[in-house]
C-alpha cells in the first residue's frame, strides 16, 4: 500500500511539474517559442521569393483580433504553397509575452505552417526608397491619421522592394487571385489600395512613393492611399468604365472589376453581420473587404448567428471559428466547424 502511495505521488509531482513547465513556456518567450523554422527564418530571403503575400499592423498591437486572425489564416489557406507574412510593429526580436497571457491568435496563426510574424521596422524598411527622407524628418505624434499613413507608406515599400500581394487585415481571401500586376478597383475609376499586387522593383510603385512625398498631406483621409493610387492610375492609364464582370488592362498593370474585391460596398458593409438565408456565392471575387473602419459600433461574429460573416469564417478561417469566435453566452465552443481538419 505504501509503495503505491509513493508510486501515485510520483506521478502526480511529475504531471505537476509538467503543467507548470508548459504554462511558464507558454506565457514567458516569443520568438524562442515558435517553431525552429519560423524563429530563424531571414525577412528579406523570404520575402525575396516575390510570392509572399503581405499583412501589416502599424499601432503597437500585440494581440491580433479575431478579423486579423481570419484574413491571415484564410491568405494562408488560399495561398498554401506561399509564405504570408505579418509584420508587426509591437514585435522586436526580443520581445517576451505578458506573464498573464498566452496570446491565442498570436499562437494560432504562429502554429501555421506557411504563416511568419517579423517585426515592422520602418527606418529600416524605408532605406533606398523616396520614403527615407520624409520618414527621418516627420514628426510621428503630431502627425493625423498616423497608423494610416504610415499603414500607406509601408505597404508601397515592402511591395516595391520585394513583390508579392498586400492585403489589409480586414480582407478574407476565397481564392487565388491570377494576376501578378494589378490595382483593385473599388468604385468605377477609383481604385482601392487596401489590395494590391506587383513584381519587385515595379515603377508604378517607384512613382507612387515619389507623389506620396511630394503631396503629401496627412489631413485629407484617403490622400495618402486610395486618393493615391487613384491619382498615379489616372496618369498611367486612360481609364474607362467596367463594362460586365471583365477587369481593365493597361500597359503591363491590370485595374480589377469591384467585384473581385468589393462585391458588397462600403455603405451597405453592414450586410456581412445581417443574418442571411442563403450565402452569396461571390463567384466573381478573389477575397471579400470587410470594412472594418466602416464598423464604429463593434459588430462582432457571434456562434450560432447564422449571419453571412459567421458562415464565411466557417467556411474560410476554421481554425479561428473554431478557438476564438464566442457564442451569444461569452463562450468559445469547441466544435468543430465545416472546412476544420
Amino acid at each position: 500500500m505504501l509503495k503505491e502511495l509513493q508510486l501515485f505521488l510520483s506521478l502526480l509531482l511529475l504531471l505537476s511539474c509538467g503543467f507548470f513547465y508548459q504554462l511558464t513556456w507558454k506565457s514567458s518567450c516569443l520568438f524562442s517559442c515558435l517553431p525552429p523554422h519560423k524563429s530563424q527564418q531571414d525577412p528579406e530571403a523570404l520575402l525575396g521569393q516575390g510570392r509572399s503575400i503581405v499583412f501589416l499592423e502599424t499601432s503597437e498591437r500585440m494581440e491580433p483580433t479575431p478579423l486579423v486572425s481570419c484574413a491571415v489564416e484564410s491568405a494562408a489557406k488560399v495561398y498554401a504553397k506561399q509564405p504570408v507574412v505579418f509584420f508587426m510593429k509591437g514585435l522586436s526580436n526580443s520581445t517576451q509575452l505578458p506573464s498573464n497571457s498566452t496570446y491565442p491568435a498570436f499562437s494560432l496563426l504562429s502554429a501555421i505552417d506557411n504563416v511568419f510574424l517579423f517585426p515592422l521596422d520602418m527606418k529600416r524598411l524605408f532605406e533606398d526608397t523616396p520614403l527615407f527622407s520624409w520618414y527621418t524628418q516627420i514628426n510621428a505624434s503630431a502627425e493625423r491619421n498616423w497608423l494610416h499613413v504610415s499603414s500607406d507608406a509601408s505597404r508601397l515599400a515592402i511591395i516595391w522592394k520585394y513583390g508579392g500581394i498586400y492585403m489589409d487585415t480586414d480582407v478574407i481571401s476565397v481564392r487565388p487571385i491570377p494576376e501578378e500586376n494589378f490595382l483593385a478597383a473599388q468604385a468605377s475609376q477609383y481604385s482601392s489600395n487596401g489590395v494590391f499586387g506587383f513584381l519587385p522593383r515595379h515603377s508604378f510603385l517607384w512613382e507612387c512613393m515619389e507623389n506620396f512625398v511630394e503631396h503629401y498631406n496627412s489631413h485629407i483621409w484617403g490622400n495618402q492611399g486610395p486618393n493615391l493610387m487613384t491619382r498615379m492610375l489616372k496618369l498611367w492609364c486612360k481609364l474607362e468604365d467596367f463594362q460586365e464582370v471583365s477587369d481593365l488592362k493597361c500597359l503591363d498593370l491590370s485595374f480589377l472589376h469591384p467585384q473581385r474585391f468589393y462585391p458588397i460596398s462600403y455603405p451597405e458593409w453592414r450586410r456581412y453581420y445581417e443574418v442571411c438565408d442563403t450565402d452569396p456565392s461571390f463567384n466573381d471575387s478573389y477575397a471579400l473587404h470587410l470594412w472594418n473602419y466602416m464598423n464604429q459600433e463593434g459588430r462582432v461574429v457571434v456562434r450560432g448567428s447564422n449571419t453571412l460573416v459567421e458562415n464565411l469564417y466557417r467556411k474560410h478561417c476554421p481554425r479561428t471559428y473554431r478557438d476564438l469566435i464566442q457564442g451569444p453566452e461569452g463562450l468559445v465552443s469547441r466544435e468543430m466547424g465545416p472546412g476544420d481538419k
